[in-house]
């Protein structure tokens, strides 16, 4: 599973034995994992954490999968895998229709959970995140459609290109992106290694959202290598 080592894996499951077992497998092949075991607490793990899958459990104390599905699915556009004890043709179709992107039938072997992961991920990788229309992390929201910004109940205001920067750098949250790929993304040439403009944005995005100018952790940069969008530091 060399492609998809270190991709993060939230695992939403309330079998403790179950949960252990699995998390322990995958992470011996390379993947991090979360485990979360509460229902109610699922779509704001997942909205926060953006991880690169999803495996969640039809039956969690608190609130269902198939719920937890629909609503996640407003702001996450990456793999979720259902599992569930039940097997009934209506709680698979039910699942997928709610945006679930596969299902699988417990208790399923670690063995065959893994390979499923890796047909979702090899799918979601040849065909990335292109299609999501908004991304929330904590207290910030952004909308491609409205091409608006949010920041708790406030709503930021941004030029044109600044937007741009900014919707490029919150579909990669979590990832480093060379001063080279912005360039590439944004404007379709490489970067000449003298342009500063990307560098004036960036400080005009972190002032606008209120990170610091001196010691920022909601873009960050990455010394020699570039910026990274925080996923995390927005609460």
């Amino acid at each position: 599973m060399t492609d998809n080592r270190g991709k993060r894996i939230l695992l939403v499951e309330d079998d403790e034995i179950f949960a252990a077992t699995l998390m322990r497998f995958l992470e011996k092949q390379g993947l991090q994992v979360q485990v979360e075991s509460r229902g109610e607490r699922a779509v704001q793990k997942i909205l926060s954490l953006r991880p690169d899958a999803v495996l969640l459990d039809c039956n969690l104390p608190g609130r269902d999968g198939f719920e937890i599905c629909r609503e996640a699915r407003n702001g996450y556009a990456g793999p979720i895998i259902m599992l569930t004890a039940r097997d009934d043709d209506l709680d698979q179709v039910l699942g997928l229709g709610l945006g679930a992107d596969d299902y699988l039938l417990k208790p399923a072997t670690p063995h065959v959970v893994l390979a499923h992961l890796k047909a979702c991920l090899r799918r979601f990788n040849d065909n990335p995140e292109q299609d999501a229309e908004e991304y929330r992390f904590g207290r910030f929201f952004i909308s491609r459609v409205t091409r608006s910004v949010r920041l708790g109940n406030d709503e930021v205001a941004f030029s044109t290109v600044e937007f741009d920067l900014l919707w490029l750098l919150a579909s990669r949250a979590g990832t480093v992106l060379s001063r080279d790929d912005i360039t590439t993304s944004m404007r379709g040439i490489e970067y000449d290694g003298l342009n500063r403009s990307i560098d004036m944005r960036v400080s005009r995005l972190r002032k606008a959202l209120g990170d610091d100018a001196e010691s920022p952790v909601r873009i960050k940069t990455v010394r020699g290598k570039g910026y990274l969008f925080s996923r995390t530091d927005w609460e």
